[in-house]
């Protein structure tokens, strides 16, 4: 049996020694017999135009001389055998061709022949190359498998030693984290939760929030404070976003379980009396709740409020500062507007204060000189009536005077013998007349 590939159309098929040589005979003879009709076709064909074109000019030269035609017929007759002479020599190069393109044939398919069984062996070996190949990667296969498995098992009986001596580790860790529960106070175990989110925000503080500031609510000036203040600002001081935050934890074992819900109210009062944008409750409280799963909008209830396990304390604070980082411009600008109104105010303030200090000062001082005033009248009224009363004492001191001189002694006598005795005692006596 014999491969042949048809060089037009990649065909493979096989046949058997007869067919191979019928089929080499058949070209041989269907090509040859096939141009050999074809060159006498043609022959045919040339020898009938001939004829006829010799016919038409026989039948116009009809009237031509006898002689002439004559001449005419020999010298066609003499085309005819030159004619009959091509056609053979035609015939001869035909059949010299058909058998020359017969022998191309026959080592053409010798060459086929050939070819064919060099790529029957060359495939034969190549197939026994590829069986040898695979087997023997196949084994190398086998061998790698059967090491994989060994390490497998090798990894696994390591894993589960590590995960028996892991789980034995986390169950000890749960008894000490319950038994740490169960010690606490409720004061320790808020304290505990704070200090486990203070902690982890000074963890990525240089890294994530450079500008920030994240401390405890130490003003408790409105009644009530939070338990801490996160505050972000820009490169240029503008405080962007802040959020007042407020830890809640219970132990395992109260009797009065709380609920997030009972710290909402004060959380939003503190949020507005502290001049905050959000509020966010760290909550270890209702651990089976489906709806405390992970961080919870309820601003539904508060505005701007969320409620958030331990473990997104750090997340939420990044996606609010991060939804906020898009109003910087914003705020920067109402920032200086703001500035600018704080400044009118304060010279509208200072004035208004001028004003009231000036109106206090004036007013005090119109009341000391209304004082003053009333002072001074009083006192001329006074000195008035010391004056009136001077000047009726100098009338009395005129009055006494002029009796002063008016008095003698007869006038202080008159009337009374006894003074007139005395006084008449203490006159000396008169000395007698010399006549």
């Amino acid at each position: 049996m014999h491969e042949i590939r048809c060089p037009h159309c990649g065909t493979v098929f096989k046949i058997d020694e007869a067919d191979y040589a019928g089929l080499a005979q058949q070209v041989r003879t269907a090509e040859f017999e096939m141009e050999l009709h074809a060159r006498l076709a043609e022959a045919e064909r040339a020898k009938k135009a001939e004829i006829e074109l010799a016919e038409a000019k026989v039948a116009q030269q009809a009237e031509a001389a006898a002689a002439k035609k004559d001449a005419e017929i020999q010298r066609l007759t003499s085309e005819l055998d030159l004619a009959d002479q091509a056609q053979e020599l035609a015939l001869a190069k035909a059949s010299e061709a058909a058998q020359k393109k017969v022998a191309e044939k026959d080592v053409e398919i010798t060459s086929l022949r050939s070819e064919l069984d060099k790529a029957s062996t060359s495939q034969e070996l190549a197939v026994t190359k590829a069986v040898s190949a695979i087997q023997q990667k196949l084994g190398e296969a086998e061998s790698k498998l059967a090491l994989q498995e060994a390490e497998q098992k090798v990894k696994e009986a390591s894993l589960k030693e590590s995960h028996s001596k892991e789980i034995a580790l986390l169950q000890e860790q749960v008894e000490q984290y319950r038994d740490f529960k169960a010690k606490q106070s409720v004061k320790l175990l808020g304290e505990s939760l704070e200090q486990h989110c203070e902690t982890e925000f000074n963890r990525v503080r240089a890294m994530a929030f450079p500008n920030a500031a994240f401390g405890k609510d130490n003003n408790a000036s409105s009644g009530t404070k939070g338990d801490y203040v996160f505050r972000d600002f820009s490169e240029d001081g503008v405080e962007y976003i802040s959020i007042m935050f407020d830890m809640k934890n219970e132990a395992d074992t109260t009797a009065t379980k709380k609920k997030n819900v009972d710290f909402l109210a004060k959380l939003d009062k503190d949020r507005r009396d502290k001049g905050c944008e959000y509020a966010v409750l760290v909550s270890m409280l209702e651990e089976d709740s489906e709806l405390y799963t992970g961080i919870t909008d309820v601003s539904h209830e508060y505005p701007k409020m969320f409620v958030v396990r331990p473990q997104f304390f750090l997340a939420i604070i990044a996606l609010l500062r991060n939804a906020a980082q898009e109003t910087i411009l914003v705020k920067a600008e109402l920032e200086q507007v703001r500035k600018q109104n704080i400044d009118i105010t304060n010279f509208e303030a200072e004035l208004e204060d001028f004003k009231s200090a000036f109106g206090r000062n004036y007013n005090l001082a119109k009341r000391k000189f209304d004082a003053a005033i009333d002072d001074i009248d009083k006192a001329i009224e006074r000195l008035q009536k010391v004056k009136e009363g001077l000047l009726g004492s100098e009338n009395n001191l005129r009055l006494a005077n002029d009796k002063a001189t008016a008095l003698t002694v007869k006038k202080l006598t008159r009337g009374n013998e006894t003074m007139k005795a005395r006084f008449a005692e203490l006159e000396p006596p008169q000395a007698p007349d010399a006549a």
